[in-house]
């Protein structure tokens, strides 16, 4: 899998997994996420996916601090409704990394490990996504902005001409290098720019 140069820069989110330790999965349940992974989840890279990783790494290091987040103990609110705008696309990367589902997660082990209830959607927030700890009830809630990280000029006009069919290999190759200039700019240039994300503690 070739990825742009910048995926290896961008800093991985380590969860440790109480279920992956037990199943022996990985030791001591540690698990590492990269941005690869999360593009991989959702089948393209984008601003949309690098704020889902961006908002759900500040919010565990707000929630955790120097602890390792326990994957599985984490609730995810949106505040939009499934099926809406990017809703789905940032609630999956939020799911695969926290673990947190609705109602289509595993459903635990004698009573432990269960992921099911933990994912909410229309939820009544300040924000557009929040990450709450079940063991201590802190929570953070998120909103992101790129607005500001503008896009190149030329992808306006090399769009239509890929969608209609018209462009050149040129042209698809320059405008997915061009579109992935801007994530870059969102994930390494601007991602500790308080404008980015803002997160507020509860």
């Amino acid at each position: 899998m070739k990825t742009p140069d910048f995926f290896n820069d961008v800093t991985p989110i380590v969860m440790r997994d109480p279920l992956a330790a037990v199943l022996g999965a990985a030791q001591g349940g540690i698990l590492h996420y990269t941005y690869a992974d999360v593009v991989k989840l959702a089948g393209h890279s984008c601003p949309t996916v690098a704020g889902a990783y961006l908002m759900v790494q500040k919010a565990l290091k707000e929630l955790y601090g120097d602890e390792t987040p326990v994957r599985g103990e984490i609730k995810v609110f949106m505040r939009g409704t499934l099926g809406d705008g990017v809703v789905g696309v940032i609630s999956n990367v939020a799911s695969m990394i926290t673990g947190a589902t609705d109602v289509s997660g595993f459903h635990g082990l004698g009573g432990k490990f269960d992921r099911r209830q933990l994912l909410f959607y229309a939820a009544d927030i300040n924000g557009e996504m929040a990450l709450e700890r079940v063991d201590t009830g802190g929570r953070v809630t998120l909103s992101y902005d790129p607005s500001f990280v503008f896009p190149n000029p030329q992808m306006g006009e090399l769009l239509p001409l890929i969608l209609s069919g018209r462009a050149d290999e040129k042209s698809r190759e320059l405008f997915g290098t061009l579109w992935q200039d801007r994530v870059k700019r969102i994930l390494i240039d601007n991602r500790d720019n308080p404008r980015l994300v803002q997160c507020v503690i509860q």
